[in-house]
């Protein structure tokens, strides 16, 4: 049965633990929440390259074949205009684009590239081994311990906008962590990002569905951050992610959003949506084609209109399950595939996007051998940005807080995976002198060395439990989505929003009335 809030879910005292260990998270006088501090981790591994030079550029041909002999439909008037001026054919909604022209657009995008948020110190790097991590995005659906599964709401998304602000090891605020359907689709967006820009103070994101809606967001990202129109066109500050609608089209208001975003400096992460066997070839060779050329179609297109924006290059290539022809996630050929991108997005210079995915429908074993084949993937792959890194349940059709804190569980066990101190060879890491204290048949837990150490030696974990079965039967037996629905109730109880200059919150807050008297945003695009 599902436990009762009331119950005894206590989580265990916190150790003493060394190495700056602390929190985003305000502390209250009851909670604090132990974790490891914000950082933006560089992935020190080499990515696992399964195509040989030939494989990566066979994928590279077949894309560029499609894009000069089959072709892209964009439904996009202004699209459309910006390929014949570019001198591509362009037959009613089709467009052909030559390899130079694709390749001199590429070439244009910048590596890497940094977002600045309201709170610099939040700022982030997109690119090079950089790696960062975005909530949960878009799920129509909430599901938790207590009240099951339900339509998303309001509440449910401001409770995963403070699980978002609290955990270090998510970097950005990115789509709806569950879309709130009790909010007008006219007004949503002017809800939503009210929440995001002043619970959290991290990157957000803005959906390209419709003009209104973008150029909404940034005024809203210029106003919380204090800027002047000049000083928000003079760098990233946001970004947005759009999707081609499988197999090659891109659609009116992706592009004309990213054509918006792009033209004032802020990122677009192109990330076709390609499930192998229903949107795409059944092969991930023919997968990975179709979806290289969707990114190359609409990166050029936006390298045109405004030379050296930046951009990233997504992957969300999976397979479906044959039998009921339902998504696939964390599978073997969605590793491969994401790996194989990888390739693909280094061979062009571009900054990758992957994502923390799963299909399983509980925050349950499923779940997690399948989100951590999809995080390893990300790791593997060399990706810079990793969409739905926590929280994703039910191939996207459910955002959960167990799996959030389950999930950050993981992010924070990588995180401490890439730290150079735990492949240290320097004397005192070999630590001659230890061995040679403890001699033949002693242990170490009580020489010099360990005491020196034994703080901030290995991952301290926030969720699971590491007692022997006794100690954990005795304590009530308390399985690991339990512990992380207490930790979730936990923050979301005694959370503290990050510091806002009222003057800008107040001037934001008009600003949010304003438009909402106007009607908001048009629902009929």
């Amino acid at each position: 049965m599902p436990p009762d809030d009331s119950q005894s879910q206590t989580r265990r005292p916190s150790r003493s633990r060394g190495g700056g260990r602390g929190g985003n998270t305000r502390r209250s006088a009851t909670f604090t929440l132990d974790q490891t501090p914000w950082r933006v981790p560089l992935n020190p591994d080499r990515p696992i390259e399964p195509l040989d030079a030939d494989g990566v550029q066979a994928i590279h041909r077949g894309a560029l074949h499609i894009l000069s002999e089959i072709g892209i439909e964009f439904l996009n008037e202004e699209a459309l205009a910006l390929f014949a001026r570019a001198g591509c054919r362009v037959t009613d909604q089709n467009v052909r684009m030559d390899a130079d022209f694709v390749m001199e657009m590429v070439g244009r995008a910048p590596a890497s590239f940094t977002i600045t948020p309201r709170n610099p110190d939040r700022e982030i790097t997109i690119g090079g081994r950089h790696m960062v991590f975005v909530n949960v995005s878009s799920p129509p659906n909430a599901w938790d311990l207590v009240r099951g599964k339900r339509p998303g709401d309001f509440a449910t998304f401001q409770e995963f906008i403070k699980l978002t602000q609290s955990f270090n090891c998510i970097h950005i605020a990115g789509g709806y962590p569950v879309e709130p359907v009790d909010i007008h689709p006219a007004m949503r967006h002017l809800d939503c990002l009210f929440e995001k820009l002043t619970l959290t103070d991290k990157v957000c994101h803005a959906y390209c569905l419709g003009p209104e809606r973008v150029e909404d967001v940034m005024e809203m990202v210029r106003i919380a951050g204090g800027l002047s129109h000049a000083e928000f066109d003079a760098r990233p500050r946001m970004y947005t992610n759009i999707n081609s609608t499988s197999p090659l089209k891109h659609d009116w208001p992706m592009i004309d959003g990213a054509l918006r975003l792009a033209r004032r400096g802020q990122p677009v992460i192109v990330t076709p949506f390609t499930l192998a066997g229903a949107m795409a070839p059944v092969t991930m060779a023919g997968a990975v084609t179709l979806s290289v050329a969707e990114t190359l179609a609409a990166i050029a297109l936006l390298q045109y209109a405004a030379p050296g924006c930046p951009v990233g290059m997504g992957t969300f290539t999976s397979n479906v399950d044959m039998r009921s022809g339902a998504p696939a996630f964390g599978t073997p050929e969605y590793m491969r595939a994401t790996q194989m991108t990888g390739q693909l997005a280094r061979f062009y210079g571009l900054p990758l996007r992957s994502s923390g995915v799963c299909t399983a429908n509980a925050p349950d074993g499923q779940a997690m051998w399948e989100s951590s084949n999809s995080l390893w993937a990300a790791v593997q792959s060399g990706s810079n940005m990793v969409y739905h890194a926590a929280g994703w349940l039910e191939g996207g059709l459910i955002a959960s807080p167990e799996k959030f804190v389950m999930d950050c569980e993981m992010l924070q066990m990588i995180q401490r995976y890439f730290e150079p101190q735990i492949t240290a060879t320097t004397p005192e890491d070999i630590a001659l002198e230890a061995v040679a204290e403890v001699g033949p048949g002693g242990h170490y837990f009580g020489c010099a060395h360990t005491r020196e150490r034994y703080q901030s030696a290995f991952h301290a974990p926030m969720v699971s439990d590491w007692r022997n079965y006794e100690s954990w039967e005795a304590d009530g037996a308390i399985q690991t989505p339990q512990r992380a629905h207490t930790l979730y109730r936990q923050i979301v109880d005694n959370f503290e929003p990050p510091a806002m200059d009222a003057t800008l919150r107040e001037e934001l807050s008009d600003f949010v009335a304003r438009r909402k008297a106007e009607g908001g945003a048009p629902t009929d695009f």
